[in-house]
């Protein structure tokens, strides 16, 4: 299934509006890190999924280096 961009925006505005909502009056910290990190790892199994594990095929279609993404599969804990 291929997911429109517009609907992945919106789900990542729901989500973070969502994160301000429930803060209940704390400050906020580290919202780039915090929401990359809730991306990142299904992002790369889902296309590692797509492809079989095949890497280096991952990796083109990431637009990143077989490297950065062996670094970023370790980081989180993908096998």
């Amino acid at each position: 299934m291929k997911i429109r961009e517009s609907e992945l925006e919106r789900c990542v505005r729901k989500a973070v509006e969502g994160y301000f909502k429930d803060l209940d009056g704390q400050k906020p910290s580290a919202v780039y890190d915090m929401v990359i990190g809730c991306v990142e790892k299904p992002l790369l199994e889902t296309v590692l999924l797509r492809l079989r594990g095949n890497q280096t095929q991952a990796a083109d279609v990431l637009g990143m280096t077989r490297n950065t993404l062996r670094k970023k599969m370790q980081s989180h804990g993908i096998k």
